[in-house]
């Protein structure tokens, strides 16, 4: 029996969003970084898949905060080393 689950329903799941090229020029001029400097995420992440991100794609993950606010993070796609 397989049932379906959307893991970005889960309270405990912040939001995740596949960013534009124009996003992510203008993200890596803000903070004058390169694109392989970004912390990394895994293609085969539940979140990742769910929302259809890809090698090379920049994610924007946006948790909410009582005592931050809105906090944004950024993550690289990539793919998972072969054993």
């Amino acid at each position: 029996m397989s049932s379906s689950f959307n893991v970005l329903n889960h309270t405990m799941v912040p939001d995740h969003q596949v960013m534009s090229e124009e996003e992510v020029r203008t993200l890596l001029s803000d903070y004058t970084i390169t694109l392989e400097q970004l912390p990394k995420i895994y293609q085969d992440d539940p979140a990742v898949k769910a929302i259809g991100g890809n090698a090379g794609d920049v994610i924007r993950i946006v948790r909410e905060s009582p005592t931050a606010g809105r906090a944004e993070s950024y993550r690289l796609v990539i793919r998972r080393p072969k054993k």
